[in-house]
């Protein structure tokens, strides 16, 4: 359950009375057999969960701990997978062999403490999880090596902001807190975190530090990392505390060793992190494009113009009719400014200038505070529903997922090339019909971060492979051609083989050696990263 008390999707995104209407569901239906004419869209319903569907439990805590247990099926089931698409397919399914044998909430970070002791003697995996969003196999007790049990621990109960600094602007925090209680504690103070992923409703402070997670706006503050005042992490090794500073030039940062290591070397159980005043002025207008490449080069032309826009989204044709209702040639560029300080019109009146002298037409523009312009309101409305749509395509047998990248401007039309054919040729190999999508969802003075949807005709005995084999080879030109293999997805255990060939093999030494040094018996989140 979650706080306003609608009811969480055990198997699929958000929560159920959230999911598409009739409505939304027979709009839907009907763009995917246009698409797909021979498609079957029978629909398969999620199993009903009970103990014969799960595996049987092999591990027993301590007296001590029980306050802290859960051993329900449906919760067991809800910590099973994330919310990618192959963790729906095998939701769907009822393939749930890796259920963890216990749900434990510490509620103090001596509960933490206790649990760890417990699984370090016991041999028992630890799966650190926040909100469960996970899309790379980050929260799924797929293990590597030999473990008496698996458990799932869920620091959703640890979620409070603890202390606020108003005159630094920053806040200590707990890491179980998910996006929209966090800004609720914050909003008496008349300030905001302003990190707004995809995931924002359903995801924690802790997931988003341990992912490396990127939010919603374009430019400046993408990840949560230039967020991160300090940290608080419990290991089996003991207990670390980063010091609170506005920057250090005191050898590596502590922080960094932990941003990004996805429970792996440590429980986040909170972090003062850095805040900013609520935006007062606003703005945002879209410009069409005839040409990609031109349109490419005007976003090239914004994000090393010093404008920061809030909002830089460059959407392409099939992007842009899919999820904009937009038919043009080149792209959809989405435009927003925004600040607590002053007026942005002369920031977005200057990035229009630079879309101009590149070919770009402005489509619709919002005054300050004003609606936004059409396309501009459809894409992101459709933006927030697409998990639920892909929910609803998953259950109709289609292939629905996402893979994301970074490169630098002088690579990425090489890699764009590259990508984009290997995932063309392989949807058409695997699945004969279906579509490739870009948009850029970040993007920095030195290079843009593509995002890319894949839709595509499945079948329900085989989309897990289906989407493994289309996967593999998109991953395969991403490192090829220079990419990263994951700009703000995380790394999981679904990338780490291309995780493997991406970081320098002495780094990969040291982190290995760290694990061991702050987890000797390696029973955190085994499989991920190492």
């Amino acid at each position: 359950m979650v706080s306003d008390g609608a009811t969480r999707s055990w198997w699929g995104w958000g929560t159920l009375e959230e999911a598409l209407d009739s409505g939304e569901t027979d709009a839907l239906v009907s763009r995917t057999a246009a698409l797909m004419p021979s498609q079957d869209l029978t629909v398969h319903a999620p199993p009903v969960v009970d103990d014969d569907l799960l595996p049987a439990r092999r591990v027993t805590p301590p007296p001590s701990l029980d306050h802290l247990c859960s051993v329900d099926p449906v919760d067991r089931a809800a910590h099973t997978h994330g919310k990618a698409f192959r963790d729906i397919v095998r939701n769907l399914r009822g393939d749930l062999a890796n259920a963890p044998d216990l749900v434990l909430r510490p509620r103090t970070e001596a509960d933490v403490v206790a649990i760890l002791d417990w699984c370090s003697g016991a041999d028992v995996a630890v799966v650190p999880y926040g909100g469960g969003t996970s899309v790379v196999g980050g929260v799924e007790p797929r293990l590597d090596g030999d473990f008496a049990g698996a458990v799932s621990l869920d620091v959703s109960a640890m979620d409070q902001v603890l202390e606020v600094d108003r005159t630094s602007r920053a806040a200590r925090i707990q890491a179980g807190v998910l996006g929209p209680h966090l800004e609720d504690q914050l909003r008496p103070y008349d300030l905001t975190l302003r990190h707004f992923p995809q995931s924002f409703a359903y995801s924690s402070l802790g997931g988003w530090l341990a992912t490396r997670a990127g939010g919603h706006f374009a430019t400046l503050h993408t990840h949560i990392d230039d967020l991160t005042e300090s940290m608080r992490v419990i290991s089996p090794y003991g207990t670390g505390e980063s010091r609170r500073l506005p920057g250090s030039g005191a050898g590596p940062s502590p922080d960094r060793l932990f941003l990004g290591s996805e429970g792996t070397l440590g429980v986040i159980t909170e972090a003062w992190m850095r805040l900013q005043d609520r935006p007062q002025w606003r703005a945002g207008s879209s410009v069409h494009f005839a040409d990609w490449a031109s349109a490419v080069e005007a976003v090239r032309h914004l994000a090393q113009s010093g404008l920061h826009p809030a909002n830089c989204r460059l959407l392409d044709p099939a992007e842009a009719f899919l999820n904009a209702g937009v038919s043009v040639g080149g792209g959809v560029l989405v435009l927003g400014f925004e600040s607590a300080d002053h007026p942005v019109d002369a920031a977005l009146e200057r990035a229009v200038e630079i879309c101009h002298d590149l070919g770009g037409i402005l489509a619709g523009a919002s005054p300050p505070g004003g609606a936004r312009d059409a396309s501009a309101s459809t894409w992101r409305s459709s933006f927030l529903r697409m998990p639920y749509q892909r929910d609803a395509l998953v259950q109709r047998s289609v292939i629905a997922e996402t893979f994301e990248t970074a490169t630098t401007w002088d690579r990425f039309p090489a890699l764009h090339a590259a990508i984009t054919t290997a995932a063309t040729d392989a949807v058409r190999e695997v699945c004969g019909v279906g579509v490739v999508t870009c948009r850029f969802t970040h993007v920095y003075p030195d290079g843009p971060a593509p995002y890319y949807s894949v839709y595509a005709a499945g079948r329900w005995d085989g989309l897990v492979s289906q989407w493994d084999e289309v996967k593999a080879a998109v991953s395969e030109a991403i490192v090829a051609h220079g990419g990263t293999i994951t700009h703000h997805h995380a790394v999981g255990r679904d990338h780490r083989r291309w995780y493997d060939e991406q970081r320098p093999e002495p780094y990969a030494a040291a982190l290995a050696a760290v694990k061991r040094a702050l987890d000797p018996a390696g029973i955190l989140n085994p499989g991920v990263l190492l």
